[in-house]
This record gives structure tokens, sequence and C-alpha cells, in this order.
């Protein structure tokens, strides 16, 4: 242990250097991460096996012994949120808690071992790695332990895991029949830059166009083609009334590799059933018909535990999983400043535009070339984050709105403040209030920029102590990436609000754009889509943790 200690030490040095050398976020290549250099320093196989046996794997009864004693966090003295060991130091720290990565930031220390599965972590990279040596190494000396613990448990077998309390962590290898039968069938689809697979056209069945739109960014959603590609649901309904199974069937049309325009006459006859003030040929509300949709399909979704997701605050079906977020409101008190607050679930954001297009609630004094969330905040022009913080400002209710203070025990004025309590997985869903609801009816013309990325830090409940003067000061951390969004689809209105017609543009892989209009698909640059007035947003989180 000693030995490992002071060798740990030593490639402290080199990992240092190479970490200064480039201060930005580094982007895994195919060859892999290159911060392992930094790593294979003297004598690293060594030290490596050293760290898998005492810490990581624990074959025998001694290390199992030493490696309960030792292996907390050295932060919150924790033995469980997913420790992590530093391998250029001796730290252990909770990933979950973010401790290994305050000390990777503060160190500058790369590489990080998982306690309990063993794979090595790159804070640079912001990834698990796959080194060929490494991997190597991790398997002998699981192998070694294994063996180790099944000469002290008789019942010991190879399904279980190194733990001892038979959970199988084993990897998977073909077998020869496995590698025979690979070889005899070569011919397998792969997924390419250029692949079109899950492009596919929809028919309009007059008016539709509102449920064609939704439907495409529906299917384009990762996890939740994941979900239902993987053949997930399991229904307990009659599947010709299930919104859930109709909405697998599409998936799998989508995914199929066919590229005629499919026909969604079942979809609409179970939205008609379900939602039945859509019913009928009018043209409909794109972001009505989407709220119904994910209310129709949490209805038809179990949760986890098998029980029907009723109870929309407390539900693990996979459409809260994404879709749900946590929006906190904030009352205070003008006479005693004490503060009430509620968390609400929500789907969706909406947010509100100025009457024309001067510029409203801008981010900075000056206003021109501010840059926040890659958008460039020139002069006239009305941004996405624009509204974020026109949505995230506090609000005085007036004295036509006094509420009873707790603490005043009488009535009072009071501001209201929004801001996000937890952000969903999908945290798109930006409904522009594009339509005008005074006695002309008419769409409101002002154009909103909106980044490919998006960064909703300023907009957290945590930021709020973090504002200066109403002005959020937002720092650089390349480490802290939690909330910070890519998009994916964007659905688009043109027209009057009688006569409208509604298209999406959808990204197939990074940076490949397709116009989705109806049974027409088109390629689409990335300037076609921030160009394009966008009346629903789709942002996805960039980076998701997983419990």
């Amino acid at each position: 242990i000693q030995r490992i200690i002071c060798s740990r030490t030593r490639t402290v040095h080199v990992s240092s250097i190479k970490i200064r050398k480039t201060n930005v976020v580094s982007v895994m290549s195919p060859a892999g991460c290159p911060h392992v250099n930094g790593f294979k320093v003297d004598n690293w196989k060594q030290n490596l096996r050293v760290i898998y046996q005492c810490f990581v794997w624990s074959g025998s009864a001694e290390t199992r012994k030493r490696k309960a004693k030792s292996c907390i966090c050295h932060m919150c003295g924790a033995h469980l949120n997913r420790l992590h060991s530093c391998l250029s130091c001796v730290f252990f720290g909770c990933f979950t808690k973010k401790h290994i990565h305050e000390h990777a930031k503060n160190k500058r220390h790369n590489l990080a071992v998982d306690l309990l599965y063993g794979g090595i972590y790159c804070f640079v990279c912001q990834d698990y790695i796959y080194d060929k040596d490494m991997e190597q190494i991790a398997k002998e000396e699981q192998r070694k332990a294994w063996k180790l613990q099944g000469s002290f448990f008789p019942l010991f077998n190879a399904s279980v895991g190194p733990s001892g309390v038979g959970e199988k962590y084993s990897t998977w290898e073909p077998t020869k029949r496995e590698l025979e039968l690979l070889r005899h069938n070569p011919k397998r689809r792969k997924i390419t830059t250029n692949c079109t697979i899950g492009l596919r056209g929809l028919i309009n069945l007059g008016n539709t166009c509102f449920m064609n739109c939704i439907v495409q960014a529906l299917t384009h959603t990762p996890l939740l083609r994941d979900f239902f590609l993987s053949d997930r649901h399991k229904c307990e309904m009659q599947s010709n009334s299930c919104l859930v199974c109709e909405m697998s069937q599409l998936f799998q049309e989508f995914y199929s590799g066919h590229r005629s325009p499919h026909i969604p006459f079942r979809l609409l006859h179970l939205v008609w059933t379900h939602a039945r003030h859509l019913a009928g040929y009018e043209q409909q509300d794109a972001h009505e018909f989407l709220i119904a949709a994910l209310d129709v399909l949490h209805r038809h979704c179990k949760d986890d535990n098998g029980k029907k997701a009723n109870n929309p605050n407390n539900c693990n079906c996979i459409i809260d999983q994404i879709f749900t977020g946590g929006l906190q409101s904030d009352v205070t008190c003008q006479v005693c400043h004490g503060v009430s607050t509620t968390i609400d679930p929500f789907w969706d954001i909406s947010l509100d535009l100025p009457g024309s297009s001067t510029p409203f609630w801008p981010l900075s004094p000056g206003g021109d070339g501010s840059t926040l969330n890659g958008e460039s905040h020139l002069s006239g022009a009305t941004t996405l984050t624009d509204c974020l913080r026109r949505f995230t400002r506090p609000e005085h209710l007036g004295s036509s709105a006094k509420i009873k203070c707790s603490g005043c025990h009488s009535y009072q004025e009071s501001t209201k403040q929004l801001t996000m309590k937890k952000l969903p997985i999908v945290a798109s869903l930006f409904h522009f209030k594009l339509m005008s609801y005074s006695k002309l009816r008419r769409k409101i013309p002002t154009y909103v920029s909106f980044p490919l990325e998006l960064d909703m830090t300023p907009f957290m409940a945590s930021s709020k102590e973090s504002r200066m003067n109403g002005q959020y000061q937002q720092s650089v951390d390349v480490f802290n990436n939690d909330n910070k969004y890519s998009l994916f689809a964007v659905v688009n209105h043109q027209g009057t609000l009688e006569s409208g017609h509604y298209t999406t543009f959808i990204r197939q892989h990074k940076d490949q754009w397709f116009k989705c209009d109806d049974a027409v698909i088109t390629k689409a640059s990335i300037k076609d889509v921030l160009d394009s007035e966008g009346y629903l947003l789709f942002y996805h989180k960039q980076f998701l943790e997983y419990e």
C-alpha cells in the first residue's frame, strides 16, 4: 500500500502538466481518451493492479476489510454515493455529490476509477473511457478476485459478482458458436452519418399537420426512441385502445427502413377517442396536441412498480422520467421578507413575447454585443435567453393581489419569482405565446433567436443567490455540464391563425438536420433551423446522471 501511495503521488506532476496545456473540454476521438498517457508512466501497470486488488475487486477477506475501512469519501465520510478513487493521488470522493469532481478540478487530476464497477472516468472527456491495456488489467484482476472468493464461498459461481452478494457484473464475450454465426451472417445494419433510417414522412389526413409535426419530434426524442425500440412497454389494456401501444408500433414503422410515407390513421383515431376536444378535421394547435398526447401517454403508461400512473406528482413512467420537471415559485412578503415556496411539476414552459421587435429585459446594461448561450444579443433582437430571463424575473403582485403572510398574519403585498428547481431530461417544450388573444386574434410578429446549445444554470433556483443587482454573473466551468442542453427539434408555424401550416426540423445525427413537411422530407442546414420562427423548441440534456 505504501509503495502505491508513493507511486501515485509521483504521477500527479505528469497529469498536471498535461492538463495545464489545455483548459478546454476535450471531445473523445475514435482512438480513445488521449489523457490516459499522463497516467502511463513508470510502473503504471503494477500500480493499477494494486489499485484494483486493494480498492476495487477485493478478492481476499483481508483486502475486503481494508476496503471497508479505508474507502470512504474524504469530504463527507460516506461509503456509498458511487465512490471513486483518484488515479493520481490517494483520494476517495463521491461521484453523486461531485466531491471527486471538485478534487479533479482543484488538483487537475484527470482520471478516477469507480470502486464498485471498476470503470475509469476521465474528467476532461467527461465520460467513462476505454483503454485496451487498462481494460485487460481490470479483467485479469477481476478473474483473480473471483477465484479467491470462490475458495471462501463454496456456492460461488461465475454469475456472482465481486461483491459477493449475488450481483451479476460479468462482461459478455462471444462463444465459439456465436463467433461462427457472426462470420456466416456478415450482413448487418450499420448506422452511419449518412444513414436515413428513422426518417419517414406522414400523410396529412385533413388538417392534421399539427399532429404530424409533434409525432416527428417525439419519434426523434433519443430516450423515448430507445424505450420503444427496446420493447419496454407492457400493456394491460386492450391494444386497440392503448395510445402507448400505438406509439410503440409507430416507432417500429419509423425505424423499419421503409421510405414510403406512413398513414397515421390509428393514431388519429385514438387521439380523437382519448382527447375529444381535438376531434374533427379543423386545424388544431400543435402545442395543445403535444400536452394532450403526453397526458394520455402518461395515463396509459405504468411506472417501474407496475402501478398505473395516476398521480402526476409521484410517477416513474417513461413520460415523466423524460419530460417532467419541477417549477419553484417563491412568494416574498414585502414587509417581513418571509418566503413561501411551492414546487409544481411541469411538462412545458410557456414564454411570453413582446408585442414588437424591440428588445426587453436585456441581459446587460449595454445590450449590444453581449453574448450568453451562444446568442448574439444585437440591437432590436429578442433571444430565447431574454424570454427565459423575463420568465424568471421577480414580479410585483400589486395591491390588488395581496396574500396572507404566515409571518405577519395579515394580508400584505408581495413579489413572486419562478425558477427551475428540477430540470427534465427534455427541458424542451419552450412554447412561445405567438398567438395574441386580443379582439384582433393575430400572430405576434416578433422573431426570437434561439441557440443550438442552451445553458439553463442562470434560471435554476440554486442560482438565485448568485444574482447581483438583477444580473447573473455567469462563470465558465468546464466541469459543470449538468444544466446544458442541445437542440434536436423545432416546430414552426406559417400563415395565419385560421389557415396556418405546421412543419418540423429534426436532428437525425450531429449537425444533420431535416425538414419534415407532412409526407415530404428534405435536407436542411443549421442556418435554416436557426433562421426559422420557432414555435416549439425541443432541447435534450447533454449529460445524463444515472442513479
